[in-house]
């Protein structure tokens, strides 16, 4: 009588000696392969409840978490205030604030500046200090063309300080400025202070004076001489000597008109008999008028 097995399949009693065993069923030795375990994870995976209620329930505690944070939104700032003055405190109570601050590189005319871009007081938590924000307070001077800013735990802030070159004093429509390399002007600076500078005169002098005062600056012997370069008409100069003479310099091969008239000194002594005018405008030739008491 055939048996019957629990799931409702029906076998024979007995196997038919033609029947092919079944794929997986016994392993090459005949004994029964074991079924493979669910690990536990994803057994516990199954059991996991997502019944529709207790899904309500979890979102339901998400909304009300949003709403406590946006109606404590200012009360958490300002616990985050009271826990960042906490931390200022610790670290003041350990050493690290600040006692000393040192600025290298600029002059005296340009640190009482420097120092009040600064807004650094003593006892400051040193560790708090912004020093992005430190460097960019001190390259707003006029004075300093760059700045690093440098933190030595556990109490001092070290400025080094690039400033302008000062190359010239400009003199425009009645006014008297510094400027750098770059014809920039140099806020801050006292022209008054600067005699030693040469002067550069007229419209267009400022950004045209790193071409011409270098040319002058090799020939002492005659740079000792000028009292002011004045541009004319934004395109050329004309030199002005302290005895009131002048010379007057082409718009373009500058340099090749000055080299002429270094060879007309050393040959003639030029510089030292004295002129009223020497003209250097005509390529190869220079017309020189005499003082009137030469």
């Amino acid at each position: 009588m055939p048996a019957v097995v629990r799931g409702g399949r029906r076998q024979s009693t007995g196997s038919s000696r033609g029947a092919a065993p079944k794929k997986g069923g016994r392993s090459r030795g005949g004994a029964p392969r074991p079924a493979s375990p669910i690990p536990g994870k994803m057994a516990a995976i199954g059991r996991i409840d997502v019944s529709p209620r207790t899904v309500m329930i979890a979102l339901g505690a998400g909304a009300l978490l949003v709403v406590g944070i946006l109606a404590t939104g200012a009360r958490a700032e300002r616990i985050g205030q009271s826990v960042s003055h906490g931390i200022d405190g610790m670290t003041a109570g350990m050493g690290l604030s600040l006692k000393r601050v040192h600025i290298t590189g600029a002059s005296a005319e340009a640190e009482p500046a420097i120092q009040q871009a600064l807004g650094l007081y003593s006892g400051q938590p040193i560790t708090s200090l912004d020093l992005g924000a430190i460097r960019d307070r001190v390259q707003g001077v006029g004075w300093v063309r760059s700045a690093r800013v440098v933190r030595l735990l556990p109490d001092t802030l070290i400025i080094e300080v690039k400033e302008h070159d000062r190359l010239a004093v400009w003199q425009e429509a009645g006014q008297i400025k510094v400027i750098d390399t770059r014809g920039q002007v140099i806020k801050g600076a006292d022209a008054r202070r600067y005699p030693t500078l040469p002067l550069v005169v007229g419209k267009g002098a400022d950004l045209a004076a790193a071409e011409i005062l270098p040319l002058l600056a090799q020939r002492p012997r005659l740079m000792s001489r000028v009292d002011a370069v004045v541009r004319v008409d934004e395109r050329r100069w004309d030199l002005r000597l302290k005895d009131g003479s002048l010379i007057q310099l082409p718009a373009t091969e500058q340099e090749a008109a000055l080299i002429r008239l270094d060879a007309l000194d050393q040959r003639e002594r030029l510089l030292d008999l004295g002129f009223a005018r020497v003209d250097l405008r005509t390529p190869d030739e220079i017309a020189v008028r005499p003082a009137a008491d030469a």
